[in-house]
């Protein structure tokens, strides 16, 4: 099936980007109920959670919502002893929000298993999945209960994977793109293309219907990414910066205020290469060089951030944002969807 509106049950190929950590039922069913895909972001989600979350998203919406997991890579480091040092590297900024440093937790993540038992209760229109092809298992499940995947690629060959895995369409994103570099096949820093050159490649490459993500705020980059060969877009940072969000103002001010060549890649956060703003954290902890891996760090840092989230302390925060944060202009979900409706071929 080639329409994605038709694939999808929308009115526009319009998706809202999952955010892991930053997903709101509000920006979800607001981006649903206006005819585009809301997507939720389930990162850290356990089975549980899932399910309350869910059914926050049926009494918002009665319109089709995709949720969004990370599969896991392999690469997965659960440190043991070496915990407490990398807590202790990170010990100012808990002082700083008045916390000790955590103990080593019982687990990092839920397993993926429990994230897809709760998932298939509920039951989605769509399941997007970044770090990864799902597997054969997973593809067929979620066909059996009439649940569309979606895979995401940073490059024709990870498109391909995808394809071949089974998904029903394929999110091309590009190294404008804010927070996470989803790279699978390759590292990251190899894995960088940018999105004009990789939509109309993955588009050529596969038969599925591909999405453009990456640097898309307005109806010029829609239409841009409709010339290039893409059935839909996926947009993040200009819906991120709306009042529906669950960004909190110095977020939505770090959006409007960084320029396209200011934003930063960076593992310092997560342990994983990540586009944001280079805030005192991000700075604080790359001189440090003293970077857990993933998903330790994601986890240790979540501590802090969690509370400078809640205090509005930007510089203690993973203010993810794309290259094209400063054309985020609209404040409500509404007016950013509109707009980018307005970029819509005929």
């Amino acid at each position: 099936m080639s329409d994605l509106r038709e694939l999808l049950g929308i009115r526009h190929p319009v998706v809202l980007a999952p955010f892991g950590g930053l997903s709101s039922v509000a920006l979800t069913a607001a981006v649903s109920d206006a005819g585009g895909l809301g997507s939720y972001g389930l990162y850290g989600y356990d089975g549980a959670r899932i399910t309350e979350t869910a059914a926050a998203l049926r009494a918002a919406t009665s319109a089709p919502f995709a949720l969004n997991i990370w599969l896991p890579t392999g690469d997965e480091v659960v440190p043991g002893a070496e915990h407490d040092g990398y807590a202790a590297a990170l010990s100012d900024f808990f002082d700083e929000v008045g916390i000790a440093p955590p103990a080593r937790p019982e687990r990092y993540l839920p397993s993926l298993d429990e994230q897809l038992d709760a998932i298939w209760q509920a039951c989605p229109a769509a399941l997007s999945v970044v770090f990864g092809a799902p597997s054969s298992v997973l593809i067929d499940e979620a066909h059996s209960r009439g649940i569309r995947v979606i895979g995401t690629a940073t490059t024709v060959a990870e498109a391909r994977a995808l394809e071949a895995a089974g998904v029903d369409a394929i999110v091309a994103t590009g190294a404008e793109a804010a927070g996470h570099r989803v790279s699978f096949l390759k590292s990251a820093e190899e894995s960088l293309v940018g999105l004009v050159p990789l939509v109309p490649q993955v588009a050529d490459a596969v038969r599925v219907p591909v999405i453009a993500a990456g640097g898309i705020a307005d109806r010029r980059g829609v239409a841009a990414a409709f010339a290039l060969g893409a059935s839909g877009v996926q947009v993040g940072t200009a819906f991120l910066a709306t009042a529906e969000s669950a960004a909190n103002d110095a977020h939505r001010a770090a959006i409007r205020s960084t320029a396209a060549d200011e934003s930063v890649l960076t593992r310092a956060m997560s342990g994983r290469l990540s586009r944001g703003a280079p805030n005192r954290a991000v700075r604080e902890i790359e001189a440090s060089g003293a970077v857990a891996p993933f998903p330790a760090q994601n986890w240790l840092t979540g501590r802090f951030r969690a509370i400078a989230g809640q205090r509005g302390m930007g510089e203690l925060q993973s203010l993810w944002l794309g290259q094209s944060a400063p054309l985020s202009r609209g404040r409500t979900a509404a007016a950013v969807f509109d707009e980018l409706v307005a970029g819509l071929p005929g």
